[in-house]
């Protein structure tokens, strides 16, 4: 495996990561914007659950499309591990941990999306329940899932920040980057822990707040695919390390 890691170019890996980082930043866009933002309606159970009946289909792409991204983050963890182990390995893990639980979070979460096409069904023992109750509930569940996602990016926050310290050391990538990924981290921070301590105050940063990551994830993502790292100053930093 180690033999294998040296024969072929990080400039592959960097071209791999970087498209599916691409699959993941649109799955992301489109995903939210045009399926659930679409369907769901802010502070009404009623009209959302009515919207969740009406486009069950579209829904239910909407989280497949979720869990294609959440496949792709694999793939980019992996990457950005293989590029950035020569600057500092026990770091590089710790950030490709960090990430790796962001992901499992996000999975699980999507449960939380399919609990209302359950409740909303026609399944005999929902008679049990009112249907103001199980729209209700729906949009419970549709919260909590926003909720979820929240939790999640407080782990990749933590390793966007450790991504862009072994960017900016790296040498071999634009120290810029670095700078653009550790902002991205303090403001996926930010907007998490005010979620959590302040939902009030998360409303009015969300969604600027997440202006910066976008900026930095997709400089990062066209960087990877467009120019990948400086080969020489590669090569500089795994004799060093090697």
């Amino acid at each position: 495996m180690t033999n294998h890691t040296h024969q072929t170019s990080p400039n592959v890996y960097a071209r791999i990561g970087g498209l599916a980082y691409l699959i993941i930043i649109v799955a992301g866009i489109l995903g939210e914007m045009f399926i659930r933002n679409t369907i769901v309606v802010s502070g009404d159970a009623v009209a959302t659950a009515r919207n969740i009946v009406a486009h069950p289909l579209q829904w239910r792409i909407g989280i497949a499309g979720d869990l294609i991204m959440h496949v792709c983050d694999l793939v980019v963890i992996v990457v950005l591990y293989l590029l950035l182990k020569p600057v500092n390995k026990n770091l590089a893990l710790l950030a490709m941990l960090f990430v790796v639980i962001q992901t499992a979070v996000l999975v699980a979460n999507k449960l939380n999306l399919f609990m209302p096409l359950f409740l909303l069904g026609s399944a005999d023992y929902l008679a049990a329940f009112d249907p103001s109750q199980l729209q209700s509930l729906s949009y419970i569940f549709i919260k909590a899932h926003g909720y979820g996602f929240g939790l999640g990016l407080i782990f990749f926050g933590f390793g966007c920040i450790v991504y862009g310290y072994l960017i900016f050391k790296s040498g071999y990538l634009p120290r810029v980057l670095g700078i653009l990924m550790q902002v991205a981290g303090y403001c996926y921070l930010l907007n998490s822990f005010s979620l959590i301590l302040v939902p009030e105050f998360a409303t009015v940063l969300f969604p600027a707040v997440l202006l910066p990551p976008l900026i930095a994830e997709v400089s990062l993502c066209l960087w990877l695919i467009i120019k990948g790292v400086n080969i020489p100053k590669w090569n500089e930093r795994e004799l060093i390390t090697s």
